[in-house]
């Protein structure tokens, strides 16, 4: 059925002149519907689209204030404004009628135009509560875009300083995500580490070029140099309430951590190392060895897997690695 422009009122109560009486005082502005039983009127609440709720409380099997605590427990129906109609006038009944979650409470026998006004003004403030709410939101997803592009394009910038493509960051980060998937993480996990493990090299930006981009092997004390990445990415992605940059940091100062404890720069061993750094451990050298560089070729896949297997246990997560391999 077609929504009125003023939107659906539903109209409880066990009196059926009553109902009469309400809707006859709205229906001109509004499409109303109504129940006779408590248990009828949260069945239709969430069957339908209802704006607001005019509720008597004295009512046979389910009262008005059960209809009212059930309305604001369930997630789904606690932003219906519940106004009371009712024959009980004290001020101890309208206190618990508020208390239980209802915008407003009438007293019957109701005036026409202080229902209208009434249900009027309430409504407005749910239109304007949710509009408020539909910016936040639109708001908030546009931050979180903002900050998951530049931490893609801070990714790519590192891997560009390193002689690659640019395309590293975006294989491994998908080979993550989907890595993590397998070991079980949720669907919003997983996305989270895919736009965190862009930042995994980014501190590669404070190595000096001499080393980087060193055509030959390092020297000792060259490596020591290079072993500093780590802890320089973390340092410039920083500590943030935000849970994609406290991820991004992470993954930055532990991927090059080793299940055996010989890896850098903290030498963590086995579950102490985290598991998005044990995840992105392996997404990245399976993407280093199956992609051509100027100092080597590229590996198939059944010989980086062959190769990634005989480290297992040493070098990466034995576990990730058997998910890896079926």
């Amino acid at each position: 059925m077609a929504r009125q422009p003023g939107g659906t009122l539903l109209v409880v109560d066990d009196v059926p002149e009553n109902i009469t009486t309400l809707a006859g005082m709205l229906r001109d502005q509004y499409r109303v519907v109504f129940a006779t039983k408590g248990a009828d009127a949260l069945e239709m609440v969430r069957r339908e689209t209802i704006d607001l709720i005019l509720l008597d409380v004295m009512m046979p099997d389910m009262d008005g204030h059960e209809v009212c605590r059930r309305l604001k427990a369930n997630l789904a129906t606690r932003h219906i404004p519940v106004i009371f109609v009712t024959a009980l006038g004290e001020a101890s009944d309208e206190a618990r009628g508020l208390q239980l979650g209802a915008v407003d409470y009438l007293p019957k026998p109701c005036h026409p135009a202080i229902v209208r006004l009434r249900v009027q003004m309430h409504l407005e403030r749910r239109n304007q509560s949710l509009a408020l709410e539909r910016m936040v939101r639109e708001r908030t997803a546009e931050l979180a875009e903002t900050r998951v592009e530049i931490v893609r394009r801070l990714g790519r910038a590192a891997e560009y300083r390193d002689n690659e493509t640019g395309m590293h960051v975006i294989r491994m980060s998908h080979t993550s995500q989907l890595l993590a998937l397998a070991a079980g993480a949720s669907a919003g996990e997983a996305e989270l580490l895919l736009n965190a493990a862009p930042m995994h090299d980014i501190g590669k930006i404070g190595i000096p070029d001499r080393i980087l981009t060193k055509p030959g092997p390092l020297d000792p004390d060259e490596w020591k140099i290079m072993q500093t990445h780590a802890a320089i990415g973390a340092e410039i992605i920083g500590e943030h309430g935000s849970d994609l940059l406290r991820l991004a940091r992470t993954v930055a100062l532990t991927h090059h951590e080793k299940w055996d404890g010989s890896g850098y720069p903290a030498g963590l061993a086995g579950e102490a190392i985290p598991l998005e750094g044990r995840i992105v451990a392996i997404a990245d050298v399976f993407d280093a060895l199956t992609s051509e560089r100027p100092y080597k070729r590229a590996w198939s896949a059944a010989d980086a897997f062959a190769h990634m297997t005989g480290q297992a246990g040493i070098a990466f997560d034995p576990e990730l690695i058997l998910i890896c391999i079926h």
